[in-house]
This record gives C-alpha cells, sequence and structure tokens, in this order.
C-alpha cells in the first residue's frame, strides 16, 4: 500500500485530546502483525467505533468500524507510523464531533 498523501484532523473529544492525524483505510488494506494481546478497545458516544490502544503505554494505535456501506474500515494513527513525516501531508478536518 502507498504512503497516505493527506491526512484528517477530527474535532471529536478522544481525538483532538489525544493529536491523532487519521487515515481511513478499507479493513482488507490493514494487518495487524503483532501486539494484539497489548491493546484494550474504548468506545464512546454512539459505540459505533472501536477506539484501540496500548494498556501498558496509553499510545491510540487505531479504531476499526464500518463505512457507510456496511465494511470494514480502520482509522489508523498516522503518528503511529515509523519513517511517515506527518509534517508533509495535506491535513483535511473531519467534523468528527457531530456524528
Amino acid at each position: 500500500m502507498a504512503p497516505p498523501e493527506k491526512a484528517m484532523a477530527c474535532n471529536c473529544s478522544i481525538c483532538s485530546r489525544t493529536g491523532w492525524l487519521l487515515a481511513f483505510v478499507p479493513g482488507d488494506a490493514v494487518r495487524v502483525t503483532s501486539g494484539q494481546e497489548a491493546l484494550t478497545d474504548y468506545q464512546f458516544g454512539k459505540r459505533h467505533l472501536h477506539h484501540l490502544f496500548c494498556k501498558t503505554c496509553g499510545v491510540r494505535t487505531h479504531s476499526t468500524g464500518k463505512d457507510k456501506q456496511g465494511r470494514d474500515t480502520y482509522a489508523v494513527n498516522l503518528r503511529c507510523l515509523d519513517g511517515l513525516d506527518t509534517s508533509r501531508l495535506a491535513v483535511q478536518a473531519f467534523d468528527g464531533a457531530r456524528l
């Protein structure tokens, strides 16, 4: 998969306070290869999304849910990807506070 060219900055209470920069990708394009046992799930609001984070250090890696067509999707925290210079990405605002 090619590196992202843009990121989304969500204004919901979780993303804005934790500094997420997101890229949404189809569920079949993501493979978590290790560390799943260290992740825990947090849900809020309508409980449509699973916000996963490390129960040891608190780093928020990604969220999972369904897109509008019901397909699995991931929201990846781009700040967790080694070697990606997030300062070079175009950032688009996402109004998650209204969801």
